[in-house]
């Protein structure tokens, strides 16, 4: 099995010491990551990436932002992804998800957080660039998940496809929720991983006008709210 991660990144030339460190510990996990640069959107740059890489069937695939540090042990963070996504039933893998995608379409929503219906963890940085812990809920599936990580199998991304909807006007938004949730409509069993992840954001992207277009056009085609059923 062979192991690639996929990042965008805005310029190769401006690498942060975020993105330095997150290469480094890529490269220590065994992992053949793959920096793209200069691209118009995040659906075909993981489109083309992958079609690039042409991997096997069971080889496993990351995606994930240049602005997080994955404060694990490198080849022990890497035989605990092998392990979770083994199964020929496991779809994505990540950090953080909801086991209920509500009428909203915000995975985060703040009345099934305290429902219990969120799933992982994320330190994020505020205003004042100290770290605090996000706790959403234990790990265990779930339907989607936030796209700042996320892995699967080369056989899930090529059943679900990565290229944009035509429906989709935004060219970097909602992609997390639209892979995600294919995944599970189709089948597989999106999975929170336990992991211990900083994310160096503050969620600004969400203000855009395109992310909030995406949603609406998401919640347009999709048949909401989607749970789990266990």
């Amino acid at each position: 099995m062979n192991i690639y991660s996929l990042i965008c990144t805005r310029s190769r030339e401006d690498i942060t010491p975020t993105t330095d460190k997150l290469l480094s510990f890529l490269a220590q996990g065994g992992v053949k990551t793959y920096l793209i640069s200069g691209s118009s959107s995040i659906f075909s740059s993981y489109y083309g990436g992958v079609e690039k890489i042409d991997p096997d069937p069971e080889d496993l695939i990351i995606f994930c932002h240049d602005d997080i540090e994955i404060r694990e042990n490198p080849s022990q963070f890497i035989e605990k992804l092998k392990a979770i996504t083994s199964s020929d039933e496991t779809g994505f893998v990540g950090p953080a998800g909801t086991t209920c995608l509500g009428p909203d379409a915000v995975w985060w929503d703040q009345g099934r957080w305290q429902q219990g219906l969120h799933k992982g963890k994320v330190t994020h940085i505020d205003p004042k660039e100290k770290e605090y812990l996000t706790y959403y809920g234990p790990p265990d599936d779930v339907v989607v998940l936030d796209g700042l990580f996320l892995a699967a199998r080369a056989k899930v991304i090529r059943d679900i496809g990565l290229q944009k909807p035509e429906y989709f006007e935004g060219e970097w938004d909602f992609y997390d929720i639209h892979y995600t949730s294919k995944a599970f409509l189709e089948g597989y069993t999106n999975k929170v991983l336990d992991m211990n992840i900083l994310h160096n954001s503050r969620g600004e992207l969400v203000g855009r006008n395109s992310w909030h277009k995406n949603r609406l056009a998401f919640i347009e085609k999709t048949d909401l709210p989607l749970k789990l059923h266990k």
